[in-house]
């Protein structure tokens, strides 16, 4: 029962008369005749050509074409194609089944795979043209290829086929896999034989193994006697009319059919044997007298032999009684199978299909959803263009009626230009003479600027000697100053400090301690120096001396001194230093006015230090711990060096060497200075810069000039600038960042001197940001106030980081006309840089 037993969806096997599963009957001669064999039926070879299925890949037929015609040379072939239907549509929106297209959209797609087949067979029949193999072509359409290649071999009875098959197909053993070979194999029928290459390799041979003649049922003339004898005997006529089955029988055997129990497959070989015409009738005759009552012969009158002779003739008929009983009863045993296993093919067919079904439902529920959806956009999107068209067709006519206007206005323009050209003449005449008394008034401006200049010399010049008198070794001295600071003796330091107590230490170097105190109702700040720094009351008197001399708005105030315990006694400035304000230290970040502020006094306070004559003062210890600031945020710098005004003589001397000593940060040192050990303005200059940077950044100075060249350099100037600080004007941070990096620039010569021009415009930048900028110092790119303007080849200036940027972006045009450059060449442009640099001094 191996049919009802397989629910892989196997087909059931093509039908065959049930007599040729089993044995053929023999019959006997009279007078002790000896068994002979009846010759085998001769099978009809007609048709001898062979079949080779080929599939839609000409490339992989090839190959198993090349086989065919080396392995059967130019015998004639038959081309075998299962053309499989598809049951989807391309669509530009993806496959589209087929049950969900109207009727054109199907049999269009399938005018055109037919189209397409036809074109492939063709093909095929041109390959073997070529081969000089004369070919046929057999087709059919089926759902599986497979299905498809057993059917046409059943059809056209094909005894020789030759198909694909991969490499490791058993070829000993049919198994339960699922390729088209192992099925070909399993279910072709069995007087096919089958050979499978694989890449124009042979793998394997399926033999035949029963001949065409047991699904042709053959009447051969030997055959007639047996028929017309058995009519004739009415006790076996109705036995052969129930078996159905044809009087001649085959004694081959189908072992491998499945669905069928070879409960016969024990019996020995049976050989058939035939009456002749002789035998039958004479063994007709010896039947009749046994049945006749009235026959004039007794029954006595047989001879013995004759007796024998009847008695097995009439076993063996009963034999033969039986075995058509068995036939009946396994035809309908067989009968019953395949009625079951179609039946059971069925259901499966029917769950497949609610299942594929169901499978529909949901695309089509997921189409229509997608389709609700798309249509949706579409209305919006046509919503949209029917708004912008009739936006579009008011501005047409808001144009319309703005050139009839314009139109109309043309001859008056042209009227008024003719005026305006005759009034330009006039203008251009007047400029001339203008010009003329601009360059007198110039000249004469030169003169008086000069002339200033001079009284101003003489005047500082005047100040210098009324407070600094010339000693007699060629070194400045020092006048008697001790009127201007107050002497404090170590009890009134005591008294302020509570015994310079902890509790008031403010600040802590490698000068000193730093002590914040009260005096005479007045908060102060005591500075007690270390006892080894100083050699003696000589020395601390000498830096007394030269700290009283320095007298600025922008310095920290000495109030006096004490002798006594190596104190000084400066002014207290409440707010502390910028140190503080930067890096959190307090609650309240400085907004970006009042780091322009600060930048603008420090600028002052250096400049008043590196002008001093007829030696210039370098502080050589500025950072942001030593700017303090007072109680309106203005700042004051403190801690300054005195190395420079001390004589060559005091400066020679073992105890002067520590009060020089340098005690200011590595990021602050000027690199040239550890290089070459000289300290110069220039040192100042570059410490200057760094803290530039950090009041614009916030940032730790580590490193800081090169991270903020660098984001200059890709334009990302916002990303580093201090939020804290509010949002800060681009023209003021790029001012600001322009001079910080020039201030750090490695090489001293590199740097800027400071100069009262420069210091002015620090002063006066922050009030910039309310007056109206010219329009020709904009950037016509980026808007803004330019500070590297540069002439591109159209004649107009730009930012030189914005024109570059515009160039390396690929645009080979004017930003202005629009029009192609003739060249990308960038020329400085100096004097608009010097006229911004003017405006911004005297905004």
């Amino acid at each position: 029962m191996e049919q009802l037993n397989n629910t892989s969806g196997s087909p059931p096997l093509p039908f065959q008369p049930v007599g040729n599963y089993f044995s053929k009957l023999p019959s006997f001669n009279l007078g002790f005749q000896q068994r002979r064999k009846i010759p085998e039926i001769s099978e009809e070879n007609d048709d001898d050509k062979v079949y080779v299925a080929v599939g839609k890949s000409i490339e992989k037929s090839i190959d198993l074409l090349r086989w065919t015609f080396q392995r059967f040379g130019t015998q004639e072939i038959v081309l075998l194609h299962v053309h499989q239907p598809s049951s989807t549509i391309p669509t530009l929106l993806g496959k589209l089944p087929l049950s969900h297209a109207n009727e054109e959209m199907v049999s269009a797609h399938q005018r055109e795979e037919k189209e397409r087949c036809k074109e492939l067979l063709f093909n095929y029949l041109n390959i073997c043209s070529k081969a000089k193999v004369k070919a046929t072509i057999v087709t059919i359409e089926s759902g599986q290829i497979q299905k498809g290649i057993v059917e046409l071999v059943n059809m056209h009875a094909s005894k020789k086929l030759v198909m694909g098959a991969l490499l490791d197909i058993n070829c000993m053993k049919v198994t339960n896999s699922t390729t088209k070979a192992d099925y070909v194999s399993k279910f072709a029928p069995p007087f096919c034989k089958i050979w499978f290459v694989n890449k124009g390799k042979y793998v394997w041979t399926r033999e035949a193994y029963a001949d065409l003649g047991l699904y042709k049922p053959m009447h051969r003339p030997a055959e007639r006697g047996r028929e017309e004898w058995l009519r004739s005997n009415p006790s076996c006529r109705h036995k052969n009319e129930h078996t159905g089955n044809p009087t001649y029988l085959r004694s081959d055997f189908y072992p491998n059919s499945a669905g069928v129990i070879n409960w016969l497959q024990g019996d020995g070989d049976h050989v058939g044997v035939a009456l002749s015409a002789d035998e039958s009738s004479f063994l007709n005759g010896s039947l009749q007298s046994l049945t006749r009552p009235n026959s004039s012969t007794p029954a006595s009158g047989f001879t013995s032999v004759e007796i024998k002779v009847l008695s097995q003739l009439d076993s063996k008929l009963k034999e033969e009684d039986y075995y058509n009983q068995i036939l009946e009863a396994r035809t309908d045993a067989v009968s019953r199978n395949n009625i079951a296993f179609t039946e059971l093919l069925k259901r499966k067919k029917l769950e497949s299909e609610a299942s594929e079904a169901n499978n529909k439902v949901k695309a089509f529920e997921a189409a229509y959803a997608d389709e609700v959806q798309l249509r949706k956009e579409v209305e919006d999107t046509v919503a949209n263009i029917q708004q912008e068209k009739e936006q579009v067709l008011k501005q047409i006519e808001d144009f319309s009626r703005e050139w009839q206007t314009t139109k109309r206005i043309v001859p008056v323009l042209e009227s008024r230009c003719s005026e305006a050209n005759c009034c330009q003449n006039e203008a251009s005449r007047e400029l001339e003479l203008i010009q003329m008394s601009l360059t007198t008034l110039q000249h004469e401006t030169k003169n008086m600027r000069r002339q200033k200049e001079q009284a101003m010399q003489h005047r500082e010049w005047w100040r210098n000697h009324l407070q600094l008198g010339v000693s007699s070794d060629g070194d400045f001295g020092f006048i008697n100053t001790s009127a201007e600071y107050k002497h404090f003796s170590l009890f009134d330091l005591q008294i302020a400090t509570c015994n310079f107590s902890e509790s008031f230490l403010i600040g802590q170097g490698s000068y000193g301690c730093v002590y914040k105190g009260e005096i005479s109702d007045r908060s102060v700040a005591i500075k007690k120096l270390n006892p080894f720094n100083m050699q003696g009351t000589p020395e601390f008197q000498q830096e007394v001396e030269v700290l009283s001399k320095l007298k600025h708005a922008r310095l920290v105030t000495l109030i006096g001194a004490c002798p006594e315990a190596l104190s000084l006694v400066y002014e207290y400035l409440p707010n502390g230093s910028i140190d503080d304000h930067l890096f959190r230290k307090t609650n309240n970040p400085l907004t970006w006015e009042k780091r322009t502020h600060i930048v603008a006094d420090m600028s002052s306070a250096l400049l008043y230090l590196h002008s001093r004559e007829p030696r210039k003062i370098i502080h050589g210890n500025l950072k942001p711990k030593n700017i303090l600031l007072d109680s309106e945020f203005n700042c004051k710098i403190g801690d300054f060096m005195i190395g420079q005004l001390v004589p060559k003589k005091t400066a020679r001397c073992p105890s002067f060497r520590g009060i020089t000593e340098m005690e200011s940060a590595f990021p602050y040192i000027d690199p040239e200075l550890q290089t070459f050990q000289d300290l110069t303005p220039k040192s100042d200059i570059y410490a200057f810069g760094v803290i530039m940077l950090q009041l614009l950044t916030g940032r730790s100075p580590m490193g800081l000039a090169s991270k903020v060249r660098r984001a200059v350099l890709c334009g990302n100037l916002t990303s580093i600038l201090d939020s804290s600080a509010g949002e800060w004007p681009t023209f003021v941070a790029r001012r600001l960042v322009e001079l910080g990096l020039q201030c750090c620039e490695f090489n001293g010569r590199d740097r800027p001197e400071l100069k009262p021009a420069l210091v002015k415009g620090l002063e006066k930048l922050h009030l910039a940001e309310g007056q109206p900028v010219p329009s020709f110092f904009l950037c016509p790119i980026l808007q803004e106030l330019m500070y590297d303007p540069h002439v591109a080849a159209d004649g107009f200036t730009y930012e030189g980081e914005a024109i570059r940027g515009w160039l390396t972006g690929g645009r080979g045009t004017s930003p202005m006309t629009n029009l192609t450059l003739s060249h990308f060449s960038l020329t400085p442009n100096h004097a608009l840089r010097s006229a911004i640099q003017d405006w911004l001094c005297h905004c």
